[in-house]
């Protein structure tokens, strides 16, 4: 994934300055390797690369939490609105962490909470953790449908991204590549094959969007929680992301679990 090579880069602070975008408009496209070389460095000519002490491109951690009856994977299987996720993110190069609560309500906008997390416990919701849970639900939902004492962690996902900043809309684009699923509790991996591009705008259609519909790529259902989820646990509903899972991803299982 080289084709940052050649771009101006931009600071976390000044990305952040110039698009936070906590509350956005979210689209998912699922690349093959080959279409990846193809549309990518096009995409790059209008961009910044995001560049964090040198690096263009960070190692992620993800680990979702729900409760024992998967009520926020039921949620978004459905789907239903007041859909909720709650997992730790962490940065593997810097060993930061953050607790998100993700919630999506009208419109399909997605609103991102977060506060700073233990690296050391990224696995883990303590009792500050819970009540922050349970504010957050509150605030944003109207109510908190959950007991968050009851959440454990049900997967994770580690992948490299690559963030680009295009200033023409003020929009962000993520790309995940070296996607890994994995089973907190079995160990059970599988492993993708294919690059995850995410649009991050305001807009109702960025730049980045037009662009990757130009070249007949079109928005996918994926969410690396449900997905996942679905694709380790094959008794779990996959109705949402059926044309995901059968038709645009390729997994293998991990030789080292």
């Amino acid at each position: 994934m080289n084709f940052t090579d050649q771009l101006e880069t931009i600071s976390l602070n000044e990305l952040n300055a110039a698009a936070a975008l906590q509350t956005r408009t979210d689209r998912k496209y699922i690349l093959t390797a080959q279409q990846a070389r193809e549309v990518l460095p096009l995409l790059a000519k209008q961009a910044l690369v995001l560049s964090i002490e040198g690096r263009r491109a960070s190692d992620y951690t993800s680990v979702y939490f729900d409760t024992p009856d998967l009520a926020s994977f039921h949620l978004a299987a459905h789907p239903r609105r007041r859909r909720f996720k709650i997992r730790t993110r962490s940065y593997m190069d810097t060993e930061q962490c953050y607790l998100e609560v993700k919630t999506e309500g009208a419109r399909e906008q997605t609103v991102k909470e977060r506060i700073e997390h233990p690296f050391a416990a990224r696995s883990a919701l303590g009792k500050d953790s819970l009540e922050y849970i349970h504010e957050t639900l509150e605030h944003e939902l109207g109510s908190c449908p959950i007991a968050p004492a009851e959440l454990t962690p049900v997967i994770d996902s580690s992948y490299s991204r690559t963030t680009l900043y295009l200033p023409q809309s003020n929009s962000r684009v993520t790309v995940d590549n070296n996607l890994i699923w994995t089973d907190p509790q079995s160990g059970f991996r599988l492993e993708c094959d294919e690059i995850i591009v995410e649009t991050k705008s305001a807009l109702n259609a960025g730049p980045a969007d037009k662009l990757l519909w130009s070249h007949q790529i079109r928005p996918s259902r994926i969410s690396k929680f449900a997905t996942g989820m679905s694709l380790i646990h094959q008794h779990l509903p996959a109705n949402r992301w059926h044309k995901t899972t059968k038709h645009k991803l390729s997994t293998a299982v991990s030789l080292h679990p």
